[in-house]
């Protein structure tokens, strides 16, 4: 008996060391990152974290000869991205974490960074486009500094050149696209050698687009350190830069004139262009919306109310209209007494993107001077919010 006994307690003893082990490493949800690294025997692999004070790194393997890797990353349940990377020597994978879905990754050893398949979220995947125009990008720089038949001035142009396309790539295709991706951060951060692709302490119409991802982060993640981090860098930025200077920030070719918010001009109801920059000197409603939604009707009335209540005091509404049907867009437009202006591109216009219209209504009220003070998520009360703007 009393071995017996002894034996059960040394089973609860050991079942209880088991599950403190487990509570102390495990802490809550994990993601497993595995796969294999075809010929790459005896390399070590390393897993690093890319926080915001730098490169850490969290685990190393030696790989074996069928290349295969297992690592286990803690998880955020609510989604927050956080950045990784799988390292051997220079070659680098790029991924982020996400979801709670495990990432897998398969590569060459010789192409690692360059021919690898990575597979448990999209924007791991669209990370890795950015990062193959990066390196094309170096690739083609360093074959322009080795070509003999060119001065150091046609270099100097030509690698200008290069490196604003693949920027205006990044700003286009990746960050105006989706703002509130993972890969729209990883965007802002890309070097060019040790030299940050964007420049967010001086140049106005960088710092915008830093201002755009964190103004969409800052309401999906409004406690993430890297929301706040993208915050203060886009403040910085503004700080360093004012007064404001005009014709700075380029879409598509077109120069727009750049206050304090960014600024745009439609057609209104006369076809006449009127620009949100006309109302630098009013506290303003900028309204994207669409007159066809089911309670339109409705949320006219309410903003006639205000404006009937503020406008004297110097409060107006820019109100941009993305219907499909601008003769219906006029019919419902004309005898509304604040500034109606029409967008023919709807919601894929550069501009509307840029400021990160996901649904509509989506509205930002701005302060005397064009500041933007809020996006219409982080209102609680419109009516208070215009008071005390005025």
């Amino acid at each position: 008996m009393r071995g017996v006994i002894a034996m059960a307690l040394i089973v609860l003893l050991v079942c209880w060391l088991f599950l403190s082990m487990v509570s102390c490493t495990d802490g809550g949800p994990r993601v497993s990152v595995q796969g294999t690294i075809h010929g790459a025997q005896d390399s070590t692999l390393v897993l690093e974290a890319m926080r915001l004070d730098g490169v850490h790194a969290l685990d190393s393997v030696r790989l074996k000869g069928d290349g295969t890797f297992a690592f286990s990353i803690p998880a955020d349940s609510t989604s927050i991205p956080e950045f990784y990377r799988l390292r051997i020597a220079s070659q680098v994978i790029n991924f982020v974490v996400d979801t709670l879905s495990d990432i897998t990754v398969e590569a060459p050893f010789a192409r690692m960074a360059i021919d690898y398949d990575i597979e448990g979220n999209s924007a791991s995947r669209v990370m890795k486009s950015i990062s193959l125009l990066n390196i094309q990008l170096q690739q083609q720089l360093t074959a322009l500094g080795n070509d003999a038949s060119l001065s150091a001035l046609e270099k100097q142009e030509r690698a200008l050149q290069m490196v604003e396309h693949y920027k205006h790539t990044l700003k286009t295709d990746y960050i105006l696209k989706s703002p509130t991706s993972a890969a729209a951060y990883f965007a802002l951060f890309q070097t060019i050698g040790s030299q940050m692709l964007f420049n967010p302490e001086d140049d106005r119409s960088d710092i915008q687009f830093f201002a755009a991802v964190a103004t969409q982060w800052d309401i999906l993640y409004p406690n993430n350190p890297r929301t706040e981090n993208l915050r203060n860098i886009a403040l910085r930025g503004l700080r360093n830069t004012r007064p404001p200077r005009t014709l700075e920030l380029e879409v598509d070719g077109e120069k727009v004139r750049e206050i304090g918010v960014i600024d745009f001009g439609f057609p209104d109801i006369q076809g006449k262009e009127r620009r949100l920059s006309d109302l630098h000197d009013e506290v303003v409603l900028l309204d994207f919306t669409a007159y066809s939604l089911p309670n339109s009707q409705q949320r006219v009335m309410e903003l006639r109310e205000l404006y009937a209540d503020y406008h004297s005091h110097g409060f107006e509404i820019y109100q941009v209209s993305v219907d499909a049907d601008e003769h219906f867009w006029k019919t419902m437009s004309e005898p509304l007494p604040w500034v109606c202006v029409y967008c023919s591109e709807g919601v894929a216009n550069d501009m509307v993107q840029l400021y990160g219209v996901q649904s509509l209504p989506t509205y930002f009220l701005i302060g005397r001077g064009s500041e933007l003070q809020a996006r219409g998520d982080q209102i609680k009360n419109l009516r208070q919010a215009i008071e005390a703007a005025l």
